[in-house]
């Protein structure tokens, strides 16, 4: 029986490619979560960016902050730029970014970038940080913090920035632990809300 079984199996999953097991592990995932299976033990991956993830990064982040904070779509949009310049620089020695995956599914992201000075080659900037609801509380943004670190004293950087907003809350408390600390603040409207912008650094 045990034998019959997993070849049925075998023969129900041999049409589908890499990427549609990994979506069907990610589903499995869900179902299980959904009806309480606490048993299953969640394992964490940081990979780099694969075809499609990209755009995933502008996706989620249009879309959870337009949820969570009534950001209108200059912020995607901004996004958009960033990722496209990255993708465009193709500095793997001196840039980064990391998906965080939970059961094959994405969860989370972080980039590693050159400052915006492009005199200034000591200084590397955090970018685009962002966990989803269901992987919050697991420590997935402290490990994405802590890898684009490592990344940015490992590609020479001496000191690393970052830009955030002080309605972020669960990420401004990441960055503190991991040791930076507020230079300044100032108000802006941006994004159709009325913000208070924060720039943030430590040494490396």
């Amino acid at each position: 029986l045990n034998e019959l079984q997993a070849g049925a199996v075998a023969t129900m999953l041999a049409p589908l490619d890499d990427g549609q097991r990994a979506e069907l592990v990610a589903a499995m995932g869900r179902i299980r979560r959904a009806l309480g299976d606490e048993s299953h033990r969640r394992g964490l991956v940081l990979r780099p960016p694969a075809p499609g993830d990209l755009g995933w990064v502008v996706e989620r982040h249009g879309y959870r902050y337009a949820a969570e904070y009534r950001w209108d779509t200059t912020f995607e949009a901004l996004v958009a730029r960033i990722v496209a310049d990255f993708a465009d620089r193709n500095d793997n020695k001196r840039e980064a970014a990391w998906i965080a995956e939970m059961d094959g599914e994405r969860v989370g992201c972080v980039f590693c970038t050159a400052a915006n000075d492009s005199a200034d080659t000591d200084t590397a900037q955090l970018r685009l940080l962002i966990v989803e609801p269901s992987a919050r509380g697991a420590g997935v943004g402290t490990r994405l913090v802590d890898e684009c670190l490592h990344f940015a004293r490992r590609a020479g950087y001496r000191r690393i920035t970052l830009w955030t907003n002080d309605v972020l809350i669960a990420a401004r408390r990441i960055y503190e632990h991991a040791g930076f600390r507020c230079d300044r603040r100032e108000p802006h409207h941006s994004f159709g809300q009325d913000l208070v912008g924060e720039y943030w650094s430590r040494d490396l």
